[in-house]
């Protein structure tokens, strides 16, 4: 049985790695009047009636399966969205981003490609790339590296924090358009390296994409459903961009609610095709969306009305509840297994 670790990342490791990092950086949160804490999906930074919503992030190994593929005109989208998705979780509009573009040998063709992306992922998202870098890195970087930092706006009365998530409180589940951005370490693993799979081979759960077409799927960019829910008069509890660590997310919001999973769809193909590997169910529940992008917590007198408005643009779910029980934990409840998160 393959795991996130033996494939080469190990997460208990990384959640120890930054907490060493933000350790040191603590302090510099007096500096400024900020919001929300360490931890979240997005920093706010309180400038009178309104917030600046700050938020960083980058494309992964991904960029390891657009090299197999040759193909490099999508994980722009990716790059836009990992992070206008994290925005969207304070409640903020998504305005404009900066990239950061590491090579270790300069490729304009590339370099074009990338750019296709990142407009398309602008374009859908409706910010502005008003700047970035560059960096030629020979002795650091091998083939390149892809990463962005963006900037939101929200009024400070309007903001999402998590805070008001209360007992029985509904979880809507959007859609995913697959494995997104995170968990391709264990992806190339599973198909490539111990299914003996080519990219250019059929997905075997779904023989309309090849494997390398599955793998590269872009992002989907949550900004037009979100932001229309945010300017209803839905009272909106809580926001979560599903990305490492699966459902595990829904725990940054509010360290007093746990959340019962229980009426989950069914994964995508992709998914289906990485456990037939050998990876057990409860891994890939603990590094995979599993089908579902984005959740979106609130009243259940309210699910009506917010399911009408998300599903102008994606497909949704209940996908369970929350429980406030002081515990913080997530329980996956599929079929006869019990998951704890």
């Amino acid at each position: 049985m393959v795991t996130y670790s033996e494939s080469g990342v190990n997460i208990s490791l990384e959640e120890l790695t930054i907490k060493s990092l933000t350790s040191q950086l603590k302090d510099t949160m007096n500096y400024r009047n900020i919001i929300t804490d360490t931890g979240h999906f997005a920093a706010l930074i309180e400038l009178d009636e309104r917030a600046i919503a700050m938020s960083t992030d980058g494309v992964g190994s991904k960029i390891l399966i657009a090299k197999l593929m040759n193909k490099f005109d999508t994980i722009g989208i990716d790059c836009i969205a990992m992070v206008v998705n994290d925005i969207l979780c304070v409640g903020a509009e998504p305005i404009a981003m900066v990239d950061y573009y590491a090579v270790e040998k300069p490729d304009p063709k590339i370099a074009e490609e990338i750019g296709k992306g990142l407009a398309e992922g602008c374009k859908q998202s409706k910010v502005a790339m008003v700047g970035g870098e560059t960096a030629s890195l020979p002795n650091i970087i091998n083939d390149f590296d892809l990463a962005g930092t963006g900037i939101g706006l929200v009024n400070t009365e309007d903001i999402v924090t998590g805070e008001d998530i209360k007992d029985n409180d509904i979880v809507i589940g959007i859609e995913s358009s697959g494995i997104h951005s995170n968990g391709l370490t264990l992806a190339r693993k599973a198909l490539l390296d111990i299914g003996k799979f080519n990219p250019e081979d059929p997905l075997p759960t779904d023989s309309s994409k090849t494997i390398g077409e599955a793998l590269l799927e872009p992002t989907i960019i949550y900004v037009k459903a979100i932001v229309e829910l945010l300017k209803s008069d839905i009272d909106v509890h809580g926001l979560v961009h599903i990305t490492g660590g699966g459902f595990s997310n829904l725990k940054r919001l509010n360290e007093n609610i746990s959340y019962i999973i229980d009426n989950l769809p069914e994964p995508s193909p992709i998914f289906k095709a990485i456990e037939a590997t050998g990876v057990e169910s409860k891994e890939m529940y603990h590094v995979f969306n599993m089908g579902i992008g984005f959740c979106i917590i609130l009243d259940k007198k309210d699910q009506k009305k917010a399911q009408e408005i998300i599903e102008k643009h994606h497909k949704t779910y209940v996908i369970g509840k929350a429980v406030d029980n002081n515990e913080n934990k997530v329980e996956l409840i599929l079929n006869d297994d019990e998951i704890l998160l």
